[in-house]
Protein backbone atom coordinates (compact mmCIF):
# COMPACT_ATOMS: atom_id res chain seq x y z
CA UNK A 1 0.00 0.00 0.00
CA UNK A 2 1.13 3.42 -1.21
CA UNK A 3 2.42 5.67 2.04
CA UNK A 4 0.54 8.94 2.09
CA UNK A 5 3.00 11.42 0.97
CA UNK A 6 3.52 9.32 -2.09
CA UNK A 7 -0.61 9.40 -2.86
CA UNK A 8 -2.47 11.62 -5.88
CA UNK A 9 -3.65 14.73 -4.34
CA UNK A 10 -5.37 17.88 -5.59
CA UNK A 11 -2.56 19.93 -7.15
CA UNK A 12 -3.54 22.95 -4.29
CA UNK A 13 -2.38 21.02 -1.28
CA UNK A 14 0.77 20.07 -2.49
CA UNK A 15 4.03 21.89 -1.17
CA UNK A 16 2.46 22.57 2.07
CA UNK A 17 2.26 20.57 5.11
CA UNK A 18 -0.48 22.10 7.12
CA UNK A 19 -2.37 21.95 3.61
CA UNK A 20 -1.48 18.70 2.76
CA UNK A 21 -3.13 17.46 6.20
CA UNK A 22 -6.07 19.44 5.95
CA UNK A 23 -6.10 17.90 2.53
CA UNK A 24 -6.13 14.80 3.90
CA UNK A 25 -8.11 15.07 6.28
CA UNK A 26 -10.65 17.33 6.99
CA UNK A 27 -11.62 18.90 3.31
CA UNK A 28 -14.38 17.27 1.24
CA UNK A 29 -15.63 15.54 4.61
CA UNK A 30 -19.24 16.36 5.47
CA UNK A 31 -19.31 18.04 8.23
CA UNK A 32 -23.16 17.61 10.64
CA UNK A 33 -21.80 18.81 13.75
CA UNK A 34 -23.08 22.60 14.30
CA UNK A 35 -20.19 23.87 16.15
CA UNK A 36 -17.78 22.74 13.49
CA UNK A 37 -19.64 24.36 10.98
CA UNK A 38 -19.88 27.56 12.96
CA UNK A 39 -16.07 27.32 13.04
CA UNK A 40 -15.79 26.76 9.46
CA UNK A 41 -18.00 29.76 8.47
CA UNK A 42 -16.02 32.06 10.79
CA UNK A 43 -11.95 31.31 9.17
CA UNK A 44 -13.52 30.82 6.22
CA UNK A 45 -14.71 34.68 6.53
CA UNK A 46 -11.69 35.52 8.17
CA UNK A 47 -9.80 34.32 5.06
CA UNK A 48 -11.50 37.20 2.62
CA UNK A 49 -8.47 39.13 1.18
CA UNK A 50 -6.15 36.42 2.66
CA UNK A 51 -4.41 32.78 1.61
CA UNK A 52 -6.27 30.04 3.90
CA UNK A 53 -2.42 28.49 5.48
CA UNK A 54 -2.90 31.97 6.42
CA UNK A 55 -5.60 30.92 8.54
CA UNK A 56 -5.11 27.38 8.80
CA UNK A 57 -1.85 28.40 10.21
CA UNK A 58 -4.29 30.18 13.18
CA UNK A 59 -6.87 27.99 13.48
CA UNK A 60 -5.52 27.05 16.98
CA UNK A 61 -4.96 30.41 18.28
CA UNK A 62 -8.40 30.96 16.53
CA UNK A 63 -10.02 28.14 18.91
CA UNK A 64 -8.30 29.53 21.88
CA UNK A 65 -9.63 33.47 21.40
CA UNK A 66 -12.95 32.64 20.29
CA UNK A 67 -13.86 30.08 22.92
CA UNK A 68 -13.58 26.76 21.03
CA UNK A 69 -15.89 28.76 18.55
CA UNK A 70 -19.04 28.97 21.21
CA UNK A 71 -21.92 30.77 19.44
CA UNK A 72 -23.29 31.65 23.05
CA UNK A 73 -20.45 32.94 24.29
CA UNK A 74 -19.66 34.91 21.27
CA UNK A 75 -22.54 36.25 21.04
CA UNK A 76 -22.57 38.13 24.50
CA UNK A 77 -18.87 39.57 23.40
CA UNK A 78 -18.63 43.06 24.29
CA UNK A 79 -16.52 46.34 23.55
CA UNK A 80 -13.94 45.14 25.88
CA UNK A 81 -13.43 41.77 24.43
CA UNK A 82 -13.50 42.69 20.78
CA UNK A 83 -10.56 45.40 22.08
CA UNK A 84 -8.65 42.24 23.24
CA UNK A 85 -9.24 40.62 20.47
CA UNK A 86 -7.90 43.08 18.49
CA UNK A 87 -4.52 42.81 20.18
CA UNK A 88 -4.51 39.24 20.08
CA UNK A 89 -1.35 38.57 17.59
CA UNK A 90 -2.41 34.75 17.05
CA UNK A 91 -5.68 35.90 15.31
CA UNK A 92 -6.56 38.17 11.87
CA UNK A 93 -6.72 41.35 13.85
CA UNK A 94 -9.08 43.28 11.71
CA UNK A 95 -11.73 45.17 13.42
CA UNK A 96 -14.56 44.50 10.89
CA UNK A 97 -13.99 40.31 10.73
CA UNK A 98 -14.12 40.73 14.59
CA UNK A 99 -17.43 42.21 14.54
CA UNK A 100 -18.41 40.23 11.96
CA UNK A 101 -17.89 36.73 13.70
CA UNK A 102 -19.73 38.49 17.04
CA UNK A 103 -23.08 39.49 14.52
CA UNK A 104 -22.65 35.72 12.88
CA UNK A 105 -22.55 34.18 16.25
CA UNK A 106 -25.57 35.87 17.07
CA UNK A 107 -27.24 34.99 13.58
CA UNK A 108 -26.34 31.60 14.14
CA UNK A 109 -28.30 31.27 17.20
CA UNK A 110 -31.26 32.44 15.70
CA UNK A 111 -30.91 29.72 12.64
CA UNK A 112 -30.48 26.94 14.89
CA UNK A 113 -33.68 27.87 17.20
CA UNK A 114 -35.85 28.16 13.40
CA UNK A 115 -34.17 25.06 12.47
CA UNK A 116 -33.51 23.03 14.99
CA UNK A 117 -29.83 23.21 14.06
CA UNK A 118 -27.64 24.90 11.59
CA UNK A 119 -26.65 21.87 9.94
CA UNK A 120 -30.42 21.46 9.41
CA UNK A 121 -31.01 24.80 7.41
CA UNK A 122 -27.32 24.75 5.35
CA UNK A 123 -27.54 21.24 3.87
CA UNK A 124 -31.39 22.39 2.66
CA UNK A 125 -29.10 24.14 -0.32
CA UNK A 126 -27.67 20.94 -1.47
CA UNK A 127 -30.94 18.80 -0.68
CA UNK A 128 -28.99 16.97 2.15
CA UNK A 129 -26.88 15.45 -0.08
CA UNK A 130 -23.12 16.00 -0.98
CA UNK A 131 -22.52 17.58 -4.43
CA UNK A 132 -19.97 15.03 -6.05
CA UNK A 133 -18.32 16.67 -9.15
CA UNK A 134 -15.49 14.83 -11.55
CA UNK A 135 -13.68 17.59 -12.04
CA UNK A 136 -9.91 16.69 -14.21
CA UNK A 137 -8.46 19.83 -13.04
CA UNK A 138 -8.10 23.13 -11.26
CA UNK A 139 -9.05 25.42 -14.31
CA UNK A 140 -12.91 23.05 -13.93
CA UNK A 141 -13.69 24.36 -10.75
CA UNK A 142 -15.70 27.53 -10.81
CA UNK A 143 -15.61 30.19 -7.78
CA UNK A 144 -19.19 30.16 -6.89
CA UNK A 145 -22.67 28.21 -8.03
CA UNK A 146 -26.15 28.64 -7.62
CA UNK A 147 -26.09 27.05 -4.75
CA UNK A 148 -23.12 29.70 -2.93
CA UNK A 149 -25.19 32.46 -4.32
CA UNK A 150 -28.58 31.22 -2.89
CA UNK A 151 -26.02 30.45 0.10
CA UNK A 152 -25.05 33.45 0.36
CA UNK A 153 -28.12 35.73 -0.09
CA UNK A 154 -30.12 33.66 2.63
CA UNK A 155 -27.21 34.20 4.77
CA UNK A 156 -27.32 37.71 4.17
CA UNK A 157 -30.49 38.20 5.16
CA UNK A 158 -30.41 36.95 8.01
CA UNK A 159 -28.21 38.90 9.58
CA UNK A 160 -24.51 37.10 8.62
CA UNK A 161 -21.65 38.91 7.48
CA UNK A 162 -18.38 37.88 5.28
CA UNK A 163 -20.55 35.29 3.39
CA UNK A 164 -20.03 36.40 -0.12
CA UNK A 165 -21.14 33.14 -3.01
CA UNK A 166 -17.49 33.06 -3.23
CA UNK A 167 -16.33 32.74 0.70
CA UNK A 168 -19.56 30.28 0.91
CA UNK A 169 -18.55 28.00 -1.65
CA UNK A 170 -15.47 27.77 -0.41
CA UNK A 171 -17.09 26.79 2.90
CA UNK A 172 -19.36 24.06 0.93
CA UNK A 173 -15.95 22.71 -0.32
CA UNK A 174 -14.63 22.81 2.93
CA UNK A 175 -17.42 21.05 5.14
CA UNK A 176 -18.42 18.55 2.66
CA UNK A 177 -21.63 19.92 1.21
CA UNK A 178 -19.74 20.52 -2.05
CA UNK A 179 -16.88 17.51 -3.11
CA UNK A 180 -14.51 19.44 -5.46
CA UNK A 181 -11.54 16.50 -5.17
CA UNK A 182 -10.65 15.99 -8.70
CA UNK A 183 -11.01 12.57 -10.05
CA UNK A 184 -7.22 11.44 -9.94
CA UNK A 185 -7.06 12.77 -6.61
CA UNK A 186 -7.26 9.44 -3.64
CA UNK A 187 -9.64 11.77 -1.64
CA UNK A 188 -12.28 11.21 -4.48
CA UNK A 189 -15.26 9.73 -3.73
CA UNK A 190 -14.75 6.95 -6.56
CA UNK A 191 -11.08 6.28 -5.65
CA UNK A 192 -12.14 5.77 -2.27
CA UNK A 193 -14.99 3.37 -2.92
CA UNK A 194 -12.33 1.38 -5.08
CA UNK A 195 -9.93 1.36 -2.07
CA UNK A 196 -12.25 -0.23 0.30
CA UNK A 197 -13.39 -2.80 -2.21
CA UNK A 198 -9.55 -3.44 -3.07
CA UNK A 199 -8.98 -3.69 1.05
CA UNK A 200 -12.31 -5.76 1.45
CA UNK A 201 -10.98 -8.46 -1.16
CA UNK A 202 -7.51 -8.18 0.45
CA UNK A 203 -9.29 -8.98 4.12
CA UNK A 204 -11.48 -12.12 2.41
CA UNK A 205 -8.46 -13.43 0.80
CA UNK A 206 -6.51 -13.76 4.17
CA UNK A 207 -9.40 -14.74 5.79
CA UNK A 208 -10.15 -17.71 3.27
CA UNK A 209 -6.29 -18.55 3.23
CA UNK A 210 -6.47 -18.62 7.47
CA UNK A 211 -9.70 -20.97 7.03
CA UNK A 212 -7.30 -23.41 4.51
CA UNK A 213 -4.96 -23.56 7.01
CA UNK A 214 -6.77 -24.38 9.83
CA UNK A 215 -9.02 -27.12 7.48
CA UNK A 216 -5.88 -29.00 6.81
Amino acid sequence: MKDLIERNRCPWCLGSEVYREYHDREWGVPVRDDRLLFEFLILEGAQAGLSWSTVLQRRESYRAAFDNFDAEKIARYNARQKKRLLANPGIIRNRLKVDATVANAQAFLAVQSQFGSFSAYLWQFVDNQPLVNHRKSLKEVPALTPESKAMSRDLKKRGFRFVGPTICYAFMQAVGMVNDHLVDCFRHPANLATSGQRAARSKGTKTAASFSKKAK
